[in-house]
């Protein structure tokens, strides 16, 4: 599965075993603009350094894995865990800096682009062109 959202917030490494560590980071999301989503991830073991390239504040595309746990809890009772574990990170291009033009535009070296032909200006609605 894959998302895009901007990271909110990015934690150390914990260590939780000797053979298992994970890191956890945050990143809102916002498929309804109005009602942005923060919603957690975790990267385990070697994944754990990409999260280091990465800031909180930028936007970013996640590749992730749904996982689900069943667990028995000491009176009986089963509960039900899930979790969104990241498996790659892509920092995305900024919209607030377009790509810059392939020709740099000249001051004087052509007519002013106007929104409209000059032959319209003058022009009623109903009258044709021809």
């Amino acid at each position: 599965m894959e998302i895009k959202g901007t990271i909110k917030k990015i934690s150390e490494t914990v260590q939780i075993s000797d053979r298992f560590r994970k890191r956890e980071f945050v990143v809102e999301y916002a498929s309804n603009p109005e009602y942005p989503q923060p919603l957690q991830f975790e990267m385990v073991q070697d994944r754990c350094e990409l999260l280091d390239s990465f800031k909180e504040g930028q936007q970013v595309e996640i590749s992730f894995d749904l996982r689900g746990r069943e667990w028995t809890n000491p009176q009986g009772q089963v509960k039900y865990f899930n979790s969104l574990q990241a498996w790659k990170l892509v920092a995305e291009q900024s919209s607030a800096n377009p790509p810059s033009p392939t020709k740099p535009a000249q001051a004087g070296s052509g007519p002013t682009p106007q929104e409209q032909p000059g032959w319209l200006e003058n022009e009623t609605s109903d009258d044709l062109p021809f």
